[in-house]
């Protein structure tokens, strides 16, 4: 077997989400580089300089950091890393941390539309308004080198960059074939299923993405590659990777086909569904909710067992016979 150059150190850090906390990853090799750089908060903070002290490492040893994707509690602690000159990750970080503002106008106007488009009641707009408050524990930075399919990581040559879009138009895993390790983020995780997130197309004009079929194609593609070990974005890390990507793949059109069963009984619009499908938690996650919600139908719709049509600026979907 082939030597590995890279060693893999898992730091944990506390978020204030539900998710709870988030897995960092020190490779040290020829560089010593961070994947993945936890949320912005001062017990993050706290937590990254203790468990590195542990390694005996500190802050400025640092030399890159390498994103899985944009979410805030992924990418929040890179501007408290002084000696950090590259940051590589999927070119569509780069708005989030580049903060590019007309980016964040389109992302506005995207959900608002389809708000309007999934019969959102106008109790929900003010939902609208929080959609950049999760950028309060994100860092502001210069994205340095975009990462692309069969790349290879900067610094750490045995690791080949995926590309695994669903939970995040960014998102990205990271193999060593070698051994089978998997540096995947939030593509897996053993004790709960990735949301697939609901984002407008990053090229204005184009349709918008449907996550879980992305999300789907992403956890099929993992099949494709020698995969043993999973150290994932949060929660333990695990083996027998594709029987839980089977489990995962089943459930889904399991939950797809109640969906079905609810169109089968009248139309409905996204919103009724996910109140039918989330009936406790649609109050207290409706992002997340409704996010589930249209992947589903969208799945539905790929498979051509639902159609739709646009009443009063609402898009219906309804069972194709």
């Amino acid at each position: 077997m082939k030597t590995l150059k890279d060693t893999i150190h898992k730091l944990t850090l506390p978020t204030p989400y539900a998710v709870g906390d988030v897995h960092t990853y020190l490779i040290a090799g020829d560089l010593l580089s961070l994947v993945d750089a936890g949320v912005k908060t001062d017990e993050a903070w706290q937590a990254l300089q203790t468990q590195l002290k542990q390694l005996g490492f500190s802050p400025k040893d640092i030399e890159q950091v390498i994103l899985t994707h944009h979410h805030p509690d992924h990418m929040g602690l890179i501007e408290y890393l002084p000696r950090v000159q590259n940051v590589a990750a999927h070119a569509k970080v780069r708005p989030w941390l580049e903060r590019e503002e007309q980016f964040f106008i389109r992302y506005e106007k995207f959900f608002e539309k389809m708000y309007v488009e999934s019969g959102v009641p106008s109790q929900y707009f003010s939902f609208l308004k929080g959609l950049r408050k999760p950028l309060k524990l994100s860092s502001k930075g210069i994205l340095t080198q975009e990462l692309l399919e069969g790349d290879q990581l900067p610094g750490h040559e045995d690791w080949q960059v995926i590309e695994t879009p669903g939970h995040a138009q960014s998102h990205l895993s990271f193999v060593r074939e070698t051994d089978g390790a998997l540096l995947g983020g939030d593509h897996l995780l053993a004790h709960i299923s990735s949301n697939p997130l609901l984002e407008p197309s990053y090229i204005e004009g184009e349709e918008r993405p449907r996550p879980l079929l992305q999300y789907r194609e992403s956890m099929e593609k993992i099949a494709d590659y020698h995969v043993h070990t999973v150290y994932p974005g949060h929660g333990k890390t695990f083996d027998q990777v594709m029987d839980l990507v089977h489990r995962r793949l089943s459930r889904q059109v399991e939950r797809a086909y109640k969906v079905l069963g609810m169109v089968q009984s009248r139309p409905l619009c996204a919103y009724e569904v996910c109140e039918k499908l989330f009936p406790k938690q649609i109050e207290s996650q409706f992002g997340l909710t409704m996010s589930e919600t249209i992947g589903q139908l969208d799945y539905l719709e790929h498979q051509q067992l639902v159609q739709t049509t646009i009443e009063d600026r609402q898009k219906i979907y309804y069972v194709n016979r």
